[in-house]
């Protein structure tokens, strides 16, 4: 049986001293149940996805979102957590949940509240998507964690730093048009690529452009069964998941290779029936530039070493050959990490169906995908969309 997306929100991502991680659940969740057509009776299980990590004083959130209709109460719920890609997760828990005959409809919010955090403790918060007993002492954070990777793979391919650049330059243009998103300013190539007071190297060759945001934010969406979707104001299939767990320490594995993430690309694909030349765009998890690099990579765009080509010849844009982070990705979107792979699928559904924001939207948008990562090439979560039929 596959699960279809038929109503969802977003909030802004950003800095929200007046939220919580409670409100923030409260609004998502009420707007998507109203966007769907649906109360809250409706609703037979919910799914939230939290990585906290040190971040909330208020963990053990799952019950939160009973907050948002006193019909809430009493139904299954669930906090899931996966590093990163903690939000994809979420998402697939409540499609195994529809798969399996075990609810109708599924409530799958995902949230986080980071910047409430002072800046030493949110290093160490996301450090601990890392293997402590060889990354704990990593200086500036996750950030050093990639900025280690981005010094191999120059090492190994030459210095990138041209192509990270153009990666962050086109997201942030693309963020530009993106109202969800927390830094919606076209920077351009030259100020992304040059080292200056306002761009300072943050680790290794990584500069702040080079880096997503630490952000507040949240969002949700509707799950039903396809037949259901039907008789729904508005409806996108998932057409197919998959989910792929590496090693989290590095050592025991191929960093550059970022081998989880091609092993969900090509078990999606398979599942789908489709290829990546059939899709016509992809959100992918840009929590650092190399990330997106090697990441073109692994889904099979380019050979290995050759990510560069597939920037630098405009197979990326928004224009080309495979639109990538049309909605600006993580890199001008933000990061709230619970919220980011939920957020990646409302976006994607919103683009299928011809509603994305004037200037992000794809023309004819027939096929989506998504790849949500957790930790440094961890958890690796794939999704294909398109439009029900």
């Amino acid at each position: 049986m596959t699960a279809s997306i038929v109503g969802w929100a977003h909030t802004p991502f950003g800095k929200f001293d007046a939220e919580t991680v409670e409100s923030l659940v409260v609004k998502v969740a009420t707007e998507a149940m109203a966007d769907a057509g649906i109360s809250a009776a409706d609703v037979d299980e919910i799914v939230l996805g939290h990585f906290n990590a040190g971040f909330s004083p208020q963990d053990f959130t799952a019950s939160l979102v009973l907050q948002a209709d006193p019909a809430l109460r009493f139904k299954p719920a669930t906090r899931v957590e996966n590093a990163c890609a903690t939000g994809s997760a979420a998402v697939q828990a409540g499609v195994k949940s529809i798969a399996a005959g075990t609810a109708k409809i599924v409530l799958v919010v995902g949230v986080e509240q980071m910047t409430r955090t002072p800046g030493p403790e949110i290093g160490k918060n996301l450090l601990r998507a890392s293997y402590l007993p060889e990354d704990g002492e990593t200086p500036a954070g996750f950030a050093g964690v990639f900025g280690g990777i981005a010094q191999k793979y120059f090492q190994k391919y030459g210095d990138q730093s041209d192509a990270l650049a153009m990666i962050a330059a086109k997201n942030h243009a693309n963020g530009v048009h993106n109202p969800y998103a927390q830094m919606r300013k076209d920077f351009g190539f030259e100020f992304c690529r040059s080292e200056s007071e306002k761009n300072p190297f943050v680790a290794g060759p990584l500069k702040r452009t080079d880096c997503s945001l630490v952000s507040d934010g949240a969002a949700a969406l509707v799950l039903t069964d396809s037949e259901t979707a039907k008789a729904m104001g508005k409806a996108v299939t998932i057409r197919s998941t998959a989910h792929a767990q590496d090693f989290l320490p590095m050592s025991k594995r191929d960093i550059l290779l970022f081998e989880g993430c091609t092993v969900a690309w090509q078990r999606a694909l398979e599942a789908a029936g489709v290829t990546l030349d059939d899709l016509s765009f992809v959100e992918t998890h840009d929590c650092f530039t190399v990330a997106e690099l090697i990441e073109y990579e692994a889904m099979g765009l380019t050979e290995r070493g050759q990510g560069a080509r597939a920037i630098k010849e405009g197979w990326t844009q928004k224009d080309g050959k495979l639109p990538v982070n049309p909605s600006g990705g993580l890199k001008a979107k933000g990061h709230p990490i619970g919220a980011t792979g939920v957020s990646m699928h409302v976006l994607s559904a919103m683009q299928l169906l011809g509603q994305a924001p004037e200037g992000m939207q794809i023309k004819n948008a027939k096929l989506g995908g998504i790849f949500n990562m957790g930790g440094a090439a961890v958890a690796n979560y794939v999704s294909v969309l398109e439009p029900a039929k």
